[in-house]
C-alpha cells in the first residue's frame, strides 16, 4: 500500500486572481480529501507572480473548514522568517480547530529573495543558522500541554504556553535539500522529509544519513520519512506532455534568471521559444520528474518508493490549466490525483 500526499504552492495563471488561485487550491484539496490521499502540505513563498501560498497558516485554516479527514500541514514554514512562538501559536490554533489533522513541516531557507527575506525579518526572525535547532526544540516544548518554562532574571520561572489548554499538539516534521535538516532530523528525533521534487539529486545520500543517525525521542521511536516528486498524470502520454509545459518552462525561466511571471497556459506554452539552456533544462526536468499515462506514473512511483523505502510519496501535481478551464479550478490537476488514487491503493498514515 502507497500512500500518496499533495504538496501545493497555489499556482496563479495569466488572467487568474490570487482569489482565483486560492479557490482553485480549495477544490484540489477538497478532492484529495475525498479520495482518500493522506495529507497536504501548503508551501512558503513570497513576493512570486506565480505563488499564491505566501502564507501557509491562513490557508490552511480555510482547508480546514473544507475537509474533513485528510491531514494539513506546511510544506514548509520557513523558519528564519518567524518567531517561534508566532509559529507555535499559530499551529497551535489550526490544532484546537482540527484535531489529529495538523503538520507542522519546517523549512531553513528564506523562501524569497533578499529583499522580501529582510522585511519579513524586521518583525522577528530566526535568521542565525546556530540558531535553528534550538529554535525547532522550542516550538515544540511550546505546542505541548506543560508548555516551556523561561527563568527570569528575578531568578522566577516562567511557564510560556502556545495555546492555553492543548489536548494534544501537531506533528512537527523537518524539512531539507541538503545533509544538515538531514542530521539535525536525526539528533533530535524528528520525521523527516527530503525535497526531491527540488533537483532529484542528494536524495538517497540524504535518507542514510537520516536513517544511519537517528536517534529516538519521546515523540518517534523510529525513522520516519517520505518522498516528494513532481507529477502530471493524465490519460494518455502526449496529453501529459502537453500540460506539463507550463510549469516546466516555467522552472527553466526561474534557473536562468529570466524575468518571472504567472504561469503560461498550456496552448501558449505551446507556441514559446525557449533558448538553448533553457531547452536543455526542461529537458533534464523532464526526465526527472513523473509525466505520462496513469498507468505508467502509478507503476514509476511504486519502483520509486520501493527503492527508496517509503510507504507515502507526496506529489506536486504540475500539470497545467488551459484557456477554456474556469478560473477557479484546474481540471488536469485534479485528474492527475483521480488517476493515480485509482491505481495505487491508499493506506492512511498514522501520526509520527
Amino acid at each position: 500500500m502507497l500512500s500518496l500526499s499533495v504538496l501545493d504552492l497555489v499556482p496563479v495563471r495569466k488572467g487568474q486572481t490570487s482569489a482565483g488561485a486560492i479557490a482553485a487550491t480549495i477544490a484540489l484539496a477538497t478532492r484529495a480529501d475525498e479520495l482518500g490521499l493522506a495529507r497536504y502540505w501548503l508551501a512558503e513563498h513570497h513576493n512570486m507572480p506565480s505563488v499564491a501560498s505566501t502564507n501557509p497558516p491562513v490557508l490552511l485554516g480555510v482547508l480546514a473548514g473544507r475537509t474533513s479527514r485528510i491531514r494539513l500541514g506546511s510544506g514548509g514554514v520557513m523558519l528564519p522568517n518567524h518567531a517561534p512562538f508566532v509559529v507555535a501559536e499559530q499551529f497551535a490554533a489550526l490544532e484546537a480547530a482540527a484535531p489529529g489533522r495538523i503538520d507542522l513541516g519546517i523549512g531553513r531557507a528564506p523562501g524569497s529573495d533578499p529583499v522580501i527575506t529582510a522585511l519579513l525579518r524586521s518583525s522577528g526572525h530566526t535568521s542565525d543558522v546556530d540558531a535553528f535547532p534550538g529554535a525547532v526544540q522550542d516550538i515544540g516544548m511550546l505546542l505541548g500541554p506543560e508548555g516551556a518554562g523561561l527563568r527570569l532574571a528575578t531568578g522566577e520561572s516562567y511557564v510560556v504556553r502556545a495555546t492555553p489548554a492543548a489536548s494534544s499538539s501537531p506533528d512537527i516534521w523537518l524539512l531539507g535539500s541538503s545533509d544538515y535538516s538531514a542530521a539535525l532530523a536525526a539528533r533530535l528525533g524528528l520525521p523527516y522529509v527530503f525535497a526531491h521534487h527540488f533537483s532529484g539529486e542528494g536524495t538517497e545520500r540524504a535518507l542514510d544519513l537520516y536513517r544511519s543517525e537517528f536517534r529516538p525521542s519521546e515523540t518517534l521511536d523510529a525513522p520516519r520519512t517520505f518522498l516528494t516528486a513532481n507529477v502530471v498524470a493524465a490519460d494518455t502520454a502526449d496529453e501529459a506532455a502537453r500540460l506539463a509545459l507550463p510549469q516546466l518552462q516555467h522552472m527553466a525561466r526561474l534557473r536562468t534568471g529570466t524575468p518571472l511571471t504567472a504561469l503560461d497556459v498550456v496552448e501558449d506554452a505551446l507556441e514559446t521559444p525557449l533558448t538553448e539552456p533553457q531547452q536543455d533544462l526542461v529537458a533534464t526536468m523532464r526526465g526527472r520528474w513523473f509525466i505520462g499515462d496513469a498507468d505508467d506514473v502509478a507503476e514509476r512511483l511504486a519502483r520509486f518508493a520501493e527503492r527508496h523505502e517509503v510507504d507515502e510519496v507526496m506529489i506536486s501535481p504540475a500539470a497545467g490549466a488551459r484557456r477554456a478551464d474556469p478560473a477557479d479550478r484546474v481540471p488536469a490537476r485534479e485528474r492527475t490525483l483521480e488517476l493515480l488514487a485509482a491505481r495505487l491503493p491508499q493506506a492512511v498514515p498514522a501520526a509520527a
